[in-house]
């Protein structure tokens, strides 16, 4: 297993909390704020203090397969998985239909095709950024960075910080985008958990629409769209009360 974890708070429920590609330390924590009992905060690798990802390691399976051991090690009955994460566990779920009692998926990217041609393209845009940091000292990552922050959001030192996040990503940046969470939707019809599902309207990188055939897939889920390109960024007060609501 190349995935840490850190636990938060104590008691029952054990909720683990697994972040998206390039997620900081401290966007990795954002999902886990205010929820209730103990939340094991994940670090997948080549991120955080983790190790960096073993060659051939960015497919939904490998992820998944770290993403689970977690779960198993600190007896999680919940999930939270944010975009990468989301991937991974409707991955599990898939394949382990009743593992879980309760799963909130946001932001998810993928489910049983690959992204669109202009998700790939951004993808290629930071891959390529990634790349040519060592000669133009990460200006053209930080750019890229940048670029996904909303007009009027102030997010103090958030663009270098993923900038700085994303440098050992190059490998996850070109491989993720042409995988898939699951060969087959139709996996997820036997799914025990009650699941709920947050898409945004206007983020190139997670389109209402994988959000909106996510929740379809999984006979009981509930799904909420916001009106937002990141709302990570923008509706963070909005995320928290809607997790806490559903996982207290």
């Amino acid at each position: 297993m190349a995935a840490t974890r850190t636990l938060h708070g104590r008691g029952a429920p054990v909720t683990l909390v697994a972040h998206g590609l390039g997620a900081t330390e401290g966007e990795a924590r954002i999902p886990a704020s205010g929820l209730p009992g103990t939340r094991a905060v994940l670090s997948l690798p080549s991120h955080g203090k983790a190790p960096d990802a073993p060659p051939g390691y960015w497919d939904y399976g490998r992820v998944a397969a770290d993403v689970l051991a977690v779960a198993d090690e600190v007896q999680a009955t919940r999930a939270v998985g944010v975009s990468l994460g989301a991937g991974a566990l409707t991955r599990i779920a898939a394949e382990h239909p009743d593992r879980f009692e309760r799963l909130a998926l946001l932001l998810p990217a993928s489910l049983d095709r690959p992204r669109d041609i202009a998700a790939m393209w951004a993808f290629e845009r930071l891959a390529d950024a990634v790349a040519a940091a060592p000669s133009d000292g990460g200006a053209s990552l930080r750019a890229a960075v940048a670029a996904e922050v909303p007009e009027g959001i102030e997010v103090g030192d958030h663009v270098d910080r993923r900038a700085e996040a994303l440098l050992r990503l190059e490998p996850a940046l070109r491989a993720l985008p042409e995988r898939c969470a699951v060969e087959d939707a139709a996996a997820l019809a036997a799914v025990t958990s009650e699941v709920l599902v947050i898409g945004a309207t206007d983020d190139p990188l997670h389109p209402a629409e994988v959000a909106k055939a996510v929740a379809a897939a999984f006979p009981q889920s509930r799904l909420e769209i916001l009106q937002s390109p990141a709302p990570m960024l923008t509706h963070r007060r909005e995320l928290r009360a809607m997790l806490v609501d559903f996982l207290r």
